[in-house]
């Protein structure tokens, strides 16, 4: 055994990236303050054929060396958007057709394990805040949030490790 070299991943390019069939899935930053953090999300959001990114609020945007630093050029290849208010992106989305889906704890989360995306359904899955979360208007108009059952002494996950580990379920159900 050994490790592939680049060239034996078959990678698509930007360009042919581009114009693959996406998942019906948008992740909505909601106000995440790291562009670390931001970045992480983009380069899995291109790992697992995400339509979207949709940035808001005081999460920062590309061109940034720091969003660069971890999404390793996905900031290129992920389409995004950016919307200053978190509420206007959600209530388009929702106008849309999507199924708004937050990323949360909340006293009627549905246990990420016991959820199945449906196909054909568009979703929007909500990642908020590294300290305060989701944004609440944001959890109360949303159709679903979703918990990673965790059995250890933390609380909470890293923002892009929990919407990395909610995406790769959504693209196990949904590809």
């Amino acid at each position: 055994m050994r490790k592939k070299i680049t060239e034996e991943l078959e990678r698509p390019t930007v360009e042919e990236f581009q114009e693959i069939e996406k998942l019906p899935v948008t992740v909505v930053v909601d106000n995440v303050r790291s562009a670390l953090n931001v970045g992480s999300i983009f380069r899995t959001a291109d790992a697992f054929l995400i339509e979207r990114i949709i940035i808001c609020g005081i999460s920062q945007t590309p061109p940034s060396k720091e969003i660069h630093k971890t999404a390793l050029g996905a900031e290129m290849s992920v389409s995004w958007e950016y919307s200053k208010n978190v509420m206007e992106a959600i209530n388009s989305l929702k106008g849309n057709g999507y199924t708004v889906v937050s990323i949360e704890q909340t006293t009627d989360s549905t246990s990420l394990e016991s959820f199945e995306p449906v196909r054909g359904e568009k979703y929007a899955l909500v990642a908020g805040n590294e300290v305060d979360g989701v944004t609440e208007s944001v959890v109360e108009s949303s159709d679903i949030s979703l918990e990673i059952p965790q059995m250890g002494t933390k609380h909470s996950l890293n923002v892009s490790i929990a919407t990395g580990i909610v995406m790769w379920h959504f693209f196990r159900a949904l590809k």
